[in-house]
Parts: C-alpha cells; structure tokens; sequence
C-alpha cells in the first residue's frame, strides 16, 4: 500500500522528536501500522533555527495553512501548542478531511467539544494521546483498556514540573523559590511558570481524563484549581514525620452527588505507591469498580516519550483509515448521542479530610480553645503535633489532621481561626486523601 503522507504543524522538541522516532522506528511502525509512514510538508516560524531532526526532503513552509490545505496530506500532526491558531489550524484541516493527531492539552480541554463535533460530522478522527502524561498510554487505558468498568475515581501527579519541586523540597530541604530557580535552570520549569506551579497544566489535563473516565462532555471550567506555591518546606517535613508525602495531584471522583474535579496539593499516605512517585515524573491512579485500583507510570514530557505517544496515535490512525466512521473508537470512549451531561460538584460540597498548620501564642488554654472551634463546627480532629518552640521564642507550631469534613465547613473554621488573636500570621491548609 502507498505510505500515508503526513504534514507536521511545529518543529521543536516534540515535533523534532517524533520525525527522529518516524526515522528510527520506520521498519517496526510500517510492521505495525500495515504500511509506511511519510513526513512530506511541515512548518515552523523560524525556519532557519537549528533542529534536532533531519528534515531533509521534507517541504518546508512558514505558513500551517499551506500543510493543512496540501491535498497530498492525509494527517495532520498539530504540536504548535497554545489555542488560537491551533484551533483555528484543526478545524481547517478537519473541513479539509483531515485526520488529527495531537499533543495540544490546553486546545483539547478549552476547545475539545467543538473540535470533536466537527471532527464527527467530517467523518475524521482527532488523536490526543500526547496531550496528557506524555508517553504514558492513560487516554487509551481508560478509554479502551477499562471499557468494561464504571470508574469510579482516578487521581494523578501530572505535572512533572510541580512534582520535581515537591520532590527537591523534601529530599533536599530546600524552600519553593529555590527549587523553581533550579527547575528554570534545567528547563523542566518554564521562565513563567504558572501553567505548572498554579495547577492550570494539571487542569487541562484533568479535565480530558475525566471526560473519558465518566463520559461526558469536556468540563474545563469547573475543574477547582489550585497551585503549590504556599507549601512550605516545613510542610514538606511535617507531613513525613507523620507518614505522609504532600503532591500535587489532580483528582476525579463520582460521588452519589455529582462528579469532583479538583486539582491541589495534598497529603497522601507514603506507603502507597503513587506518594514515591519522584522527580519529574508522572503517574495515574484509575479505579475501576470490576478492576480496582490500576498505576500508570512514566515520562510525562520530553521529546522521545511525548513522540512516542504522538507517533503510537499516528499508528491509530493509519489502522483505523480503512474503517467506516461508525466503527471507530470514540474520541470520548463513548458515542456522542451517548455522553451524558453529568452534574459537578461545588468545590464547598467535596468531603476530604485536613492538614492544618498555625503558628500561636505559647500560653496555656490556646490548644483547648482550638479543639472547642472544631468541635462547635461538628470536625473531627484525627491528630494533633505540637512542635517544641525554638529557646527564647513565644510562638508554637501546631498540626491538626481532621477526619473527612466538608469544604464549606472548614471554610467557616478558617474564618473562626483567622479571628483568634492566640494565632499568629495565617494558617496553612493542604488537603488530605487516602485514595481509596
């Protein structure tokens, strides 16, 4: 059969990355996919800027639109990233006839149910795999692999960057800011790194993996969304000495009223195996109600392990081009008529338990004042640490862990405490999740 020709929208890292594994891998791939695979026309804006690939006989160009509307191109590979021209770009290629593969996660979260509406009514597919935990297959997993489950919940650190930095903190001692400097420094951090240090990254990826976990339309705007940049070193080391490691998790759950999303960080258990999960890299927790509880693990970014995912979508693709419309794998997991508009939750109705830490007066009478505001808010206090003050200081830190409560009651005790004059300076509230 004639190879498929593909024109390739971004030369850098990732796309630099997926010509090179196309190259390598050619002999395995064609075995796999049932014949070959061609990069013939791609783009960049700089087409002078060195390159990690060779792009020799490939046509060169400036201008997407000019790969997009190449009648010799049967898929587009859109790794240009960001969302205007992006979206703009696919939804071209798909009135085109396009096929679509995608590494882009903030064009799939903000923009996936247009996409995938017009992507239906072309008859094309639209590919995504490497929009979430880079090389790890979790798109195919809870779409194909648990087709038979009803998930339940899944949880994931999907940010290497913020899991890097939660790492150096704990393991080097080291304070936020200087663990970011470090992460700049070894590019794993961009020069503006609120995508990855606020949880917006983990949002957008959050949002795909719920849509497919529970089959409904793309919810990126009610994901609740929060960043690491108060967790403290101190934090960091109080959590261990209570047995637990504090990460930056995204976290999906269907409850009796309505489905959770929220990404924050949170106090987990350190024996289970998603808290050693170290450095850059990236893991999901999927639980299934016939399966139970599966990991996936791996490389979440990087030119090789996000080209691998690009590239095993590619593979998709081309198996798939010989198949009617009907009797392909939804881009969902489910059939559009078949998605279901499910309700989610206010973050002020999710149930989780606590970590709190304050710093007060050193009197007697402060820590019973502290367990009579729980209690007349009907919280359970699981724990309470109180570290030895420094000679000469006249302030304590104390530690509360709660027992599961709702949002909103702890939102009334954190403006109770605020008030209390035995507390100095503002109280920290992390999260807490057993993962069961």
């Amino acid at each position: 059969m004639e190879p498929v020709k593909v024109g390739l929208l971004g030369l850098g890292t990732v796309g630099g990355g997926t010509i090179n594994l196309l190259q390598e891998n050619a002999e395995e791939i064609m075995r796999r996919a049932g014949r070959g695979i061609e990069v013939i026309h791609a783009c960049a804006r700089d087409l002078n800027k060195p390159r990690i690939c060779d792009t020799e006989g490939i046509s060169l160009s400036t201008d997407p639109n000019e790969v997009v509307d190449n009648p010799d191109v049967d898929v587009i590979l859109e790794l240009i990233g960001g969302e205007g021209m992006a979206r703009d770009v696919m939804l071209r290629a798909i009135e085109n006839g396009k096929h679509i593969v995608t590494a882009n996660k903030a064009l799939i979260a903000k923009h996936g149910n247009e996409i995938f509406a017009a992507a239906e009514a072309r008859g094309v597919i639209v590919a995504f795999e490497a929009a979430v935990a880079g090389g790890i297959p979790i798109i195919k997993g809870l779409r194909e692999g648990l087709a038979a489950n009803r998930i339940e919940w899944l949880a994931g650190i999907i940010n290497g960057t913020g899991n890097f930095i939660l790492t150096e903190m704990r393991d080097e001692d080291r304070d936020f800011a200087d663990v970011l400097a470090e992460a700049q420094r070894l590019g794993y951090a961009e020069a503006d790194p609120t995508f990855d240090v606020e949880g917006i990254d983990a949002a957008h990826k959050l949002a795909i993996m719920a849509s497919i976990a529970f089959g409904m339309p793309l919810k990126f705007d009610r994901v609740y969304t929060e960043g690491i940049t108060h967790v403290t070193r101190d934090d960091v080391t109080f959590a261990e000495e209570l047995g637990y490691r504090i990460k930056h998790l995204g976290i999906a759950r269907r409850t009796w009223n309505g489905i959770e999303l929220r990404v924050h960080p949170t106090l987990i258990p350190e024996r289970q195996l998603i808290a050693n999960v170290d450095g850059v890299m990236n893991a999901v927790v999927v639980k299934g109600n016939m399966v139970g509880p599966t990991l996936y693990y791996g490389a979440g970014a990087g030119a090789e392990p996000t080209a691998s995912a690009v590239v095993a979508d590619l593979i998709d693709v081309v198996r798939a081009l010989s198949c009617a419309p009907e009797s392909r794998v939804p881009h969902l997991g489910v059939h559009p008529h078949a998605l279901a508009d499910e309700s989610i939750l206010a973050m002020d109705e999710v149930e989780t338990a606590y970590y709190l830490r304050m710093q007060v007066v050193d009197r007697p009478g402060v820590l019973a004042d502290l367990t009579r505001t729980f209690a007349d808010l009907e919280i359970s206090i699981e724990a309470v640490v109180q570290k030895e003050p420094p000679p000469g200081e006249s302030l304590v830190t104390i530690i509360l862990l709660t027992r599961t409560v709702q949002e909103r009651q702890m939102v009334k005790a954190m403006e109770m405490l605020g008030k209390m004059d035995a507390i100095f300076g503002d109280v920290t509230r992390i999260r807490l999740e057993y993962l069961q």
